[in-house]
């Protein structure tokens, strides 16, 4: 299947990057390249550095990219290892970054990756295909007690306990392989009532399996921060979120640059010593306009929020 991937709130994401020709930047959530594409285009003797930890997107921004390759460096990583990534490159500071955290379109709909509730495949969710733990083992080897923490704080389902219980009362049987199996037995621990109004049952659930496999939230803190100490003066991080856990995270994280100290609040002077990064541009995150959500519905939920160092 062709990687296929709409990028979200594309013109929003380049304006607020402020590209210069000669600049570094780094796409850490390279995808089809969409954004990248946009980013080369404004370059002369600039560099992007494109990540992804999906060889398939790797493969495909190369192609997308083709014409631009002799300003383009693909890493095949993710992107919590920025520091590494640019110190192995030789590169002290970067004018930006760019990071969708979304799942791309291309693997919601390539069944076999196990991403979504809508195809049948086995029980994956891995966006690194390169490492062994997936959801498989999450819904088959997690106790009820585990499953309830995870879909409640990563999927903010209220259905959580009942939910993790059917799981697990279901796996005693045989363990559950694929998506469907996995959707039939949620399905069966939510109420017929409260499946009629809202999203679809599994949603929240999947979501919160997808988080667990990838670490996608416990790798958002240290990566603001590394960032942040990369940024040269003047260099934004534009990071687009999907759902309020990622966007409350990165709020809070943006906040953590600006006003950094650890000092107790009954301290008349600082004496921890950190200094403030730089500053939020965005006091309000900025969201899909009605034009974009006409032509991809996927964007609905879509947050931009920006920091530029100082």
């Amino acid at each position: 299947m062709d990687f296929k991937h709409v990028s979200v709130l594309l013109n929003e994401s380049i304006e607020q990057l402020n590209i210069k020709e000669d600049g570094i930047y780094v796409d850490g959530t390279l995808g089809g390249g969409g954004h990248s594409l946009e980013i080369v285009k404004k370059l002369t003797t600039g560099r992007l550095i494109g990540i992804d930890q999906d060889k398939n997107a790797i493969a495909a921004a190369t192609k997308r990219l083709e014409d631009h390759l002799d300003k383009v460096t693909f890493v095949h990583d993710n992107f919590s290892n920025i520091a590494n990534i640019l110190d192995e490159l030789d590169i002290s500071g970067i004018d930006g970054m760019i990071m969708d955290l979304g799942v791309s379109s291309h693997q919601l709909d390539e069944a076999e990756r196990g991403f979504s509730y809508m195809h049948d495949a086995p029980l994956d969710m891995r966006m690194d295909v390169r490492k062994g733990f997936s959801a498989y083992n999450v819904v088959n080897e997690y106790s009820a007690e585990e499953l309830t923490d995870i879909i409640y704080r990563y999927g903010e389902d209220k259905w959580a306990k009942r939910i993790a219980e059917f799981i697990v009362k279901e796996r005693e049987e045989k363990p559950i392989e694929t998506t469907y199996e996995l959707v039939s037995v949620i399905k069966k621990a939510v109420p017929k009532g409260a499946r009629k109004d809202g999203p679809h049952p599994a949603k929240r659930t999947f979501q919160a399996i997808r988080i667990e496999v990838n670490g996608e939230l416990a790798i958002l803190d240290k990566t603001v921060d590394d960032v942040a100490e990369r940024l040269n003066v003047g260099g934004r991080l534009c990071i687009i979120t999907f759902h309020s856990l990622e966007d409350r995270l990165i709020k809070n994280a943006f906040r953590r640059q600006e006003d950094p100290c650890t000092c107790p609040k009954e301290f008349p002077v600082c004496v921890c010593g950190k200094k403030p990064l730089g500053k939020t541009i965005t006091r309000k995150p900025i969201i899909p306009s009605d034009e974009e959500l006409e032509f991809n519905p996927r964007a609905r939920s879509a947050k931009l929020r920006v920091f530029e160092a100082r």
